[in-house]
C-alpha cells in the first residue's frame, strides 16, 4: 500500500510539473490566427509578418528535432512537431551529419490533408511547397564539437563548402527544386544555418536555379574577410600617396643601377591586394531577405554600408546597387541595451513586439557574399580542403 501510495504521488507531481520551455504554446508566436478558407481568397503569407514567422518557427522545429533525438524523447511527447503542425507543414526528410548522427536540418512539406481537414483546399498563395530549415550551433556534448568545427571552419575562411553538410543540404535542395519547381521551395537556416543557406542558395543561382532565401542572424565575422579589408585598406593607402606624386615620377624611381623600384614593386602586389576588392557587381534574380540585430557582433556586419546609409519603411526594397536592381533585402532590429543571446537568438523573429526596418544601401558585406556568382572563385574557395 505504501508503494503505491508513492507512485500515486509521483504521477501528481508529474502531471504538475511546468511545460517544456521550448513547447509551442509555451514560447511560440502569440495571437496567430489559424490557417483556414479563408486564406484562399486571402493568404496570409502575402503577409512579411507572417511569413517570417512561419519560417522562423520551421528553423526552431529543426533546433527541437535535434534535441528530442538526444534526450531520447518519445513521439508522443516530441517538442518539435508542435512547431510545423500549426501551420499544415509535415516533415518529409532529416538531413544527418554523418559525422555525428546529428540532425541540423528537415525538409517540411505543405500538408495537403491537414489542410482540407480545415477546408482548406488549396495551398494558399505564397505558401512555399517545401522549405529545407537549417538550424545552428548547439551547445550540447552531442554536437557540439561538430557544430564548433563548421564554426571555425566559416571563421577561418568564410566559406563553408568543405563541410559534408554543405553537401548535404544542396544535393537535397537541388532534388526539391527538381521535383516541386524553384519557386515553390524555399531554404532558410539561423545562425550557422544561415551560413549554409546562404552558401547552398548561392552555389544554385549559378546554375540558374532561383530559390527563395531566408538568413536569419546569419555569420558576418571571419579571418578572411578581415584580410580583405587590410588589402581595401592597403590600396586605398597607396592611392593617396600615388595621388601625391606627380604623374612621372613613378617611371623616375630608379635606383642607382638604373633599375625601376617603387613603381614595379609596388606594381607586383598591389594587385594582390586589390584582387580581394570588390568587382563590377551585377544583380541577378536571386533576392536573399537577411534578418539582422545590431546588438549581435556576429551579424552586424551586413549593417556595414559602402557608402551613405539610408533607411525607409518596411514597403521599400534594397536598392542601393547598380542600376536600381534589388540585390538584398535587409531586415534590421535595433535594441538599445539588449544581451546578445536575446540579440542572436531566434525567438525575437516570431515576437509581436519585433520592430524592423528594411535597411536600404550598398551593404559592403552583401556585395562581396554576392559578387562571386558574376564572377570566378572567390580566394577563399581556392583554399578548401576536401570535404569533412
Amino acid at each position: 500500500m505504501e508503494s503505491t501510495h508513492q507512485v500515486s504521488e509521483e504521477e501528481e507531481r508529474v502531471q504538475q510539473q511546468e511545460p517544456h520551455p521550448y513547447a509551442f504554446h509555451v514560447s511560440g508566436p502569440r495571437n496567430l490566427a489559424n490557417l483556414n478558407w479563408r486564406d484562399l481568397i486571402s493568404s496570409s503569407w502575402k503577409n512579411a509578418n507572417y511569413k517570417r514567422t512561419v519560417i522562423a518557427c520551421f528553423i526552431q522545429a529543426v533546433y527541437l528535432l535535434e534535441l528530442d533525438r538526444q534526450e531520447k524523447t518519445l513521439q508522443e511527447n516530441a517538442l518539435a512537431p508542435k512547431w510545423w503542425i500549426p501551420f499544415k507543414y509535415k516533415l518529409t526528410k532529416t538531413l544527418i551529419d554523418e559525422r555525428d548522427g546529428s540532425i541540423f536540418g528537415a525538409i517540411l512539406e505543405w500538408d495537403r490533408s491537414a489542410a482540407m481537414a480545415d477546408f482548406v483546399l488549396i495551398r494558399p498563395s505564397g505558401a512555399p511547397r517545401a522549405v529545407l530549415a537549417l538550424r545552428g550551433t548547439i551547445l550540447k556534448s552531442a554536437t557540439m564539437r561538430r557544430d564548433i568545427q563548421d564554426d571555425l571552419r566559416f571563421l577561418a575562411w568564410e566559406s563553408l563548402k568543405g563541410s559534408v553538410r554543405f553537401k548535404v543540404a544542396l544535393e537535397v535542395l537541388k532534388s526539391v527544386s527538381e521535383s516541386y519547381g524553384s519557386s515553390n521551395v524555399c531554404i532558410a537556416g539561423h545562425s550557422l544555418g544561415a551560413g549554409f543557406a546562404l552558401q547552398v542558395g548561392k552555389a544554385l543561382a549559378k546554375e540558374g536555379i532561383y530559390v527563395e532565401t531566408h538568413l536569419f542572424n546569419p555569420p558576418s565575422v571571419s579571418l578572411a574577410m578581415s584580410l580583405r579589408n587590410i588589402g581595401e585598406k592597403a590600396e586605398f593607402v597607396w592611392n593617396r600617396l600615388k595621388s601625391m606624386i606627380p604623374s612621372s615620377s613613378e617611371e623616375d624611381l630608379v635606383n642607382n643601377d638604373g633599375e625601376k623600384t617603387l613603381g614595379v614593386g609596388l606594381k607586383s602586389w598591389i594587385p594582390r591586394l586589390s584582387s580581394f576588392k570588390n568587382g563590377g557587381f551585377e544583380v541577378g534574380k536571386w533576392v536573399p531577405h537577411l534578418y539582422v540585430n545590431n546588438s549581435d557582433y556576429i551579424c552586424c556586419s551586413y549593417t556595414d554600408p559602402d557608402g551613405k546609409a539610408e533607411k525607409f519603411g518596411a514597403d521599400k526594397e534594397n536598392t542601393g546597387l547598380a542600376n536600381g536592381q534589388v540585390a538584398a533585402k535587409l531586415f534590421v532590429v535595433n535594441k538599445e541595451k539588449q544581451k546578445f543571446h536575446e540579440a542572436h537568438g531566434l525567438e525575437q523573429w516570431w515576437s509581436s513586439d519585433a520592430e524592423l526596418q528594411l535597411a536600404i544601401h550598398n551593404s559592403k558585406l552583401i556585395c562581396r557574399q554576392l559578387r562571386s556568382l558574376y564572377t570566378g572563385a572567390t580566394p577563399s574557395q581556392a583554399t578548401q580542403g576536401k570535404t569533412q
